[in-house]
């Protein structure tokens, strides 16, 4: 016999991502962002997370890197609009500097256009002018043409870069298993320079975020990671002004 189905009542809420709602493209050979978003943005309640992943080569050229400009509409659009992002970040450094950042945000704006969009080289740039930063030494992975791209990015935006300094990788499974202590290690060798005022770790593969704490201790300088620096402009784009403890010096500026 077939049982009467009841129907039951029911109120609705705001959902998930009350407070705010973030959007992250990421990488289909990133093995790092989305961990250490989850250590940034874990403590955050009624923040939530979605991510999509974009196509791209392991090899890292800038090639590869501005082919991913065809894909960027439809991976934002696996984002349903409908979610009410606050803001949409691209979670590739050398990928927005290859393909530009203002094209990487207007291919995001054609999904999303009432969402506020960044990727990690932008996100950089607004961490280092709330930290007051103008003279930089530059840490990456990529390949020398990959990093020269970078160096002059950032110098055509008025940033001095002292020095520059790769792990020479155009493998991104590679990057993502370049230990902890190598980081550190570069980073302190390079930073420990009298002509910087902090360094830049690029690379959202790169395991980063864990030796901030460490190394800023060992520098007295600030040190920021494109993972850092992506989730801090996203929180602070989306109207959250705090941040989590023991995530590095950045956490604690405001957007100027």
């Amino acid at each position: 016999m077939t049982k009467v189905v009841e129907a039951l009542e029911f109120d609705t809420d705001q959902g998930l991502g009350a407070r705010a709602r973030l959007g992250l493209i990421v990488l289909q050979t990133d093995q790092t962002i989305e961990h250490e978003f989850a250590q940034m943005l874990g403590p955050e309640k009624d923040v939530a997370l979605y991510a999509a992943r974009i196509p791209n080569s392991m090899e890292v050229s800038p090639e590869t890197l501005r082919q991913m400009a065809i894909d960027l509409p439809n991976t934002a659009a696996l984002l349903p609009a409908q979610f009410g992002f606050d803001a949409v970040g691209y979670a590739c450094t050398s990928g927005a500097t290859m393909i530009g950042e203002d094209r990487v945000d207007n291919l995001i704006r054609e999904v999303h256009p009432q969402a506020k969009t960044t990727n990690p080289i932008s996100a950089t740039k607004a961490a280092m002018a709330a930290l007051g930063l103008k003279h930089i030494a530059l840490v990456t992975p990529y390949p020398v043409d990959v990093t020269v791209e970078m160096q002059t990015n950032l110098q055509t935006a008025g940033y001095e870069v002292t020095s520059v300094a790769t792990f020479g990788q155009s493998d991104d499974f590679t990057v993502a298993r370049i230990s902890a202590d190598s980081i550190l290690q570069a980073v302190t060798q390079i930073g420990a320079r009298d002509n910087c005022d902090a360094v830049f770790v690029s690379c959202t593969s790169l395991r980063a975020l864990q030796i901030i704490p460490q190394a800023e201790a060992a520098l007295g300088k600030p040190v920021i990671s494109s993972n850092q620096a992506l989730a801090w402009h996203m929180m602070r784009l989306a109207g959250i002004g705090d941040g989590p403890a023991n995530a590095g010096r950045l956490f604690a500026a405001q957007l100027t």
